[in-house]
């Protein structure tokens, strides 16, 4: 299994703290089955600063922890960046880092509250550098729980999505959950990840999600979300199916 979001890199932000606090959590991630890991510092977000540069030294550093360790973990590059304006400018300027370091991936996170006006602009900017923005987490954006046709609109001009094991599995509470497997039903989710901090409060939940997923949708949908993450750890265009509106369901047929 490929988790391709994480906070593993230990000392660079609100993640692991110490490398022994990333060593408790590659532990933690192979006794989930995950065998490759992308490390997402984040970047941007008003509290850390975490240029290319910097994130390709710190992984190199803990796979060879891990090496020595005998953990069976391979930690790839990859980063967690805030949504703001310059984000093309910064990428062409080598300060932002692409998914594996290699891929055509970026990942963008938005505001917990909002989306910025700037936003569906933005993502047409980045797609016209050929690149394809992953926006992360959007089950756990105020404003596109509230309105999901910012987010169909978002992944129909060809955005791609990653939802957090955790809020699949419910541990974010029952409306971000249900929020989640919305997405999936109406094609509106492409990938299933960690985001894990720790082992404690924000660990992986991936068999747990996975599980969850495999009991609404059958194997297929399980099989969708780990080939996607296989393939983009590969560099390849990842699957991608029509996607629908997400239906508010009327409350007795009253309204």
């Amino acid at each position: 299994m490929i988790d391709i979001h994480s906070h593993i890199l230990p000392g660079v932000d609100d993640g692991a703290k110490t490398i022994e606090d990333a060593i408790a959590m590659a532990g933690a991630a192979v006794s989930e089955g995950i065998t490759k890991i992308i490390a997402t510092p984040h970047h941007k977000n008003g509290n850390y600063e975490n240029p290319k540069q910097k994130i390709l030294q710190h992984v190199g550093q803990l796979n060879a922890v891990l090496k020595e360790q005998n953990i069976p973990l391979t930690v790839l590059p990859g980063q967690e960046v805030r949504i703001y304006g310059d984000i093309v400018k910064d990428y062409e300027n080598g300060e932002l880092l692409t998914l594996t370091n290699e891929s055509q991936y970026i990942f963008i996170e938005f505001p917990s509250n909002h989306v910025p006006r700037y936003a569906e602009q933005l993502l047409f900017d980045i797609q016209m550098k050929g690149l394809v923005p992953i926006i992360v987490h959007p089950e756990r954006n105020a404003e596109m729980s509230e309105n999901p046709e910012l987010l169909y609109q978002f992944v129909k001009k060809g955005a791609l999505t990653q939802l957090t094991a955790a809020s699949v599995a419910g541990d974010f509470g029952k409306k971000i959950k249900k929020f989640s497997l919305q997405m999936i039903e109406a094609n509106l989710a492409h990938f299933i990840a960690s985001d894990a901090h720790n082992t404690t409060n924000r660990a992986f939940h991936m068999r747990e999600a996975y599980g969850v997923i495999e009991k609404e949708f059958g194997a297929g949908a399980v099989y969708f979300f780990r080939e996607n993450a296989e393939l983009l750890v590969d560099g390849k265009n990842v699957y991608r199916q029509q996607p629908e509106r997400i239906k508010k369901k009327k409350f007795l047929g009253l309204f």
